[in-house]
C-alpha cells in the first residue's frame, strides 16, 4: 500500500506538470489582438526598403500616389472567395516629394492589387479604365510579399505577388520600394474588389508544449504501471513459493 501511495503521488505530480504544459501551449500560442480595421497612413507603419513587420501585416492603410501607365501585370491562379480569378496589379509611386524641374513624383514605389476579373483579357482591358499620371488616394490592406519561386516562369505566368519580381518588370526605376503590397478596397471599372479579410485572431497551440504534456501523461501512466508490475511480480513469487512448498511437503 505504501508503494501504491508513492506511485499515485508521483503520477499526480506528472499530471500537474502535464496540465501546466497545456496551459503554456495556449498562452504561448495566443495571437495578440490588433486594431487592423482602422486605417492608418502607410508611412506610419512601414518604411521603404524595410521588412513587413507583424504590426503592419494585414493592416488597413491609406496612401496617396500616382499609378504609372503601361506598368500593369496580370496574375493568374488567384482565388477570390473560392472562384478562380485574375488580379491586375499596378505600379504606384507615392506622392512624397516632387521634382522641381520635371514635376514628377519622387517617392517610394508600391505594388497595388487593383481588382480582379474572371479572365486575363478582362483584367487587361480594365487597365484602360484606370487613371494614370495623377495623384489619387488608395485604401486597402497591406500584405506581405509572396515568394517569387512560386511563379511558373517557363510558361510566362505570374501567380505570386512578389515585390522583388515586380521591381524587375517595372520600366520606371523606383526611388525605393515598400516590402509589401496593397490590396485595394475599391476596384476600377471592369474589375471587382479583391476579397481581403482581416487577419485571423484564432489561438494557435504551441505544439511543442503539447508534446511535453503528452510525455508527462505517459510518465504518470508509467508510474502506476510500475506499481502494478512490482505488485504482480511479488504476487507471482509468492504463488511460486507456495507451490514449491506444497511440492516439497508432498514429497515428504
Amino acid at each position: 500500500m505504501g508503494g501504491l501511495v508513492l506511485c499515485l503521488v508521483i503520477a499526480a505530480g506528472f499530471a500537474l506538470l502535464a496540465q501546466w504544459q497545456v496551459g503554456r501551449s495556449v498562452e504561448d500560442g495566443q495571437v495578440i489582438e490588433r486594431e487592423t480595421e482602422t486605417s492608418v497612413a502607410l508611412d506610419t507603419i512601414a518604411e521603404p526598403q524595410g521588412p513587413v513587420t507583424t504590426a503592419a501585416a494585414g493592416q488597413l492603410v491609406t496612401i496617396t500616389g500616382t499609378v504609372m501607365s503601361n506598368e500593369f501585370v496580370v496574375f493568374s491562379g488567384r482565388l477570390n472567395k473560392g472562384e478562380d480569378a485574375y488580379w491586375l496589379v499596378g505600379h504606384v509611386v507615392a506622392e512624397l516629394d516632387t521634382d522641381a524641374q520635371t514635376g514628377a513624383a519622387q517617392g517610394p514605389s508600391l505594388a497595388v492589387a487593383l481588382g480582379w476579373a474572371p479572365t486575363r483579357e478582362a483584367a487587361l482591358a480594365a487597365a484602360s479604365n484606370i487613371e494614370t499620371g495623377i495623384p489619387q488616394q488608395f485604401l486597402g490592406r497591406y500584405l506581405v510579399s509572396e515568394a517569387p519561386q512560386e511563379d511558373d516562369f517557363e510558361s510566362g505566368a505570374h501567380n505570386s505577388v512578389s515585390v522583388a519580381a515586380l521591381v524587375n518588370q517595372w520600366s520606371t526605376a523606383p526611388e525605393g520600394v515598400y516590402g509589401g503590397y496593397l490590396v485595394s478596397a475599391e476596384a476600377p471599372e471592369g474589375l471587382a474588389v479583391i476579397d481581403s479579410p482581416p487577419p485571423s485572431s484564432e489561438i494557435v497551440l504551441n505544439w511543442l508544449n503539447v508534446f511535453y504534456a503528452i510525455e508527462w501523461v505517459v510518465f504518470a501512466g508509467f508510474a502506476v504501471f510500475l506499481w502494478y508490475r512490482l505488485l504482480r511480480d511479488e504476487w507471482q513469487r509468492e504463488q511460486e513459493d507456495a507451490a514449491e512448498r506444497a511440492l516439497l511437503a508432498g514429497t515428504d
